[in-house]
């Protein structure tokens, strides 16, 4: 029998104060508004309102809401098996190039916890990553070749310290992990002390470009800047670059399972995935037990994956007492580099930071250094690397092609699916595709005995959304889109609530 928690929740937001800042309720004008408050959104206000200007964040929900709120906080430039990809696609230049900036950022963070003495759970550990199978060993052989060739610092072992057997693992030292909600929200506290203004539950809507770019929440109330950055999850405007066709959504898992400590940070080369690190819940040590990735909207139903990770964390770790569960979302681009940099040609002083790869916390920050030196005129060669404009024939135009057939692909499915179950046999808590005046729809049932009934067509471009048992959202399969089960929007690129039928 599962010992799941019986709801979703993220141990680095239940153990952070949450904020309560206003709602934009007015016009306004400033020097940079950033739309966002996850790492890259409050990292970038903290540098640009430190360097002079004046600068508003906005949120559409509350800061730390999104993607950094359900991390699993690793501070690494480890990015699984990234630079002989990096080599192979960009040549070793841009490989070691990558590399460096990520140092760089992870440099960054912990400077700035040093000088502060701030309390964030910082430490530091080695990056881990390992292979199961042979396949796996291949991959990891041609890693460690392209660390050699980089530069790189390592170590290997034949060995893990916790009960997996395993071919070979590769070790990139002098890497951290901490709590990041403790220290993003001394940077959002210095910003305000800086003079940086806070709005919070403050959705933008609308956005144009003329002399000055403005943004429009969905409350009507406008805010005239100099620039503005986009450094929300999906960007918040998408019509000349399509991104959303350059980009895919996927959703992982993780446990808070208490257990003995492991020094440092682990993850698996072989799928299905496997991440662990640390952690410390109420003076007891815990294990960050992730992985399961999936497409958005697609594969099993959700709340498989949370057992399958469950069942792993009895047969590698003996335990079965888990404290937290919780899902993140993640968005990689066609080539697997982040877009950072000018929105688009049409729109010069609007820039923008994005697909991350679930590797946001040292990513993240580097966006927001370079988007900081956008700003400020201070551009330099590097940031070619990561021009949303960019478009690498190899192996971008295969990735491409193949991402929209599968969006094609389930677009039309979806069209084509029916009803699995009447309306009055949706039991409480759960979730199911119904019929509605002839029409698909999605029927919830709430602990009360409430269904909440909605048209299941995504309000982005009209895919149909499917239920994610695991979280309790409708989830569409095309682009990421995630609605509460009362239609209301969770994640982009949809900015409308689903339609209410009931």
């Amino acid at each position: 029998m599962t010992k799941l928690p019986p709801e979703t929740n993220s141990y680095w937001r239940s153990s952070t104060d949450p904020t309560t800042f206003d709602q934009l309720s007015n016009d306004c004008q400033f020097d940079v508004a950033i739309v966002g408050g996850g790492i890259t959104g409050i990292t970038a206000a903290y540098l640009l309102q430190k360097a002079g200007k004046k600068c508003v964040l906005l949120e559409a929900d509350r800061l730390f809401a999104g993607t950094t709120g359900y991390t699993t906080a690793k501070i690494t430039a480890q990015h699984d098996a990234i630079y002989d990809e990096l080599i192979g696609h960009f040549g070793p230049d841009s490989a070691r190039l990558y590399y460096d900036l990520q140092m760089n950022a992870k440099s960054f963070i912990e400077d700035t916890i040093k000088s502060n003495e701030l309390e964030c759970g910082l430490s530091k550990e080695s990056a881990i990553l390992y292979a199961r199978t042979k396949k796996g060993l291949e991959t990891l052989q041609k890693e460690q070749a392209a660390y050699k060739r980089l530069n790189i610092p390592f170590t290997v072992s034949q060995t893990l310290p916790f009960n997996e057997p395993i071919e070979h693992a590769l070790i990139m030292p002098d890497q951290a992990q901490f709590h990041p909600l403790r220290y993003l929200s001394f940077l959002a506290e210095e910003f305000l002390s800086a003079g940086g203004t806070i709005f919070e539950q403050t959705p933008i809507v609308e956005f144009v470009e003329e002399t000055y770019p403005v943004v429009v929440s969905d409350k009507g109330h406008k805010v005239i800047a100099n620039f503005v950055l986009s450094c929300t999850h999906f960007p918040f405007y998408d019509r000349e670059n399509l991104y959303f066709t350059r980009m895919h959504a996927e959703r992982s898992y993780v446990l808070a399972v208490k257990a003995p400590s492991v020094e440092g940070m682990y993850l698996s080369v072989d799928e299905p995935k496997r991440s662990i690190r640390s952690v410390t819940i109420n003076g007891e040590s815990h294990l960050l037990v992730s992985g399961e990735g999936h497409k958005t909207g697609q594969g099993l139903p959700e709340i498989e994956h949370y057992l399958a990770l469950e069942n792993y964390a009895k047969d590698v770790f003996k335990s079965d007492i888990i404290s937290y569960r919780w899902s993140a979302q993640d968005l990689y681009t066609v080539d697997n580099l982040p877009f950072i940099g000018v929105l688009s040609q049409v729109y010069p002083h609007t820039f923008l930071a994005t697909g991350f790869r679930k590797w946001g916390m040292t990513n993240g920050t580097m966006a927001a250094h370079m988007l900081k030196d956008y700003v400020l005129g201070s551009e330099t060669d590097e940031m070619a690397l990561f021009d949303p404009e960019r478009w690498i024939i190899d192996p971008s135009l295969k990735t491409f092609l193949k991402e929209n057939a599968n969006v094609a692909y389930k677009f039309i499915k979806g069209k084509l699916s029916f009803a699995t179950k009447q309306q009055e046999e949706v039991k409480k808590g759960e979730g199911a595709i119904v019929s509605c005046d002839g029409r698909r729809a999605g029927a919830y049932r709430d602990e009360v005995g409430r269904l909440h009934v909605v048209d299941t067509t995504c309000t982005h471009l009209g895919c149909e959304v499917e239920w994610n048992n695991g979280d309790n959202t409708w989830d569409c399969p095309c682009h990421g889109s995630r609605f509460h089960y009362n239609g209301s929007v969770i994640e982009g690129p949809a900015k409308q609530p689903l339609k209410k039928l009931r």
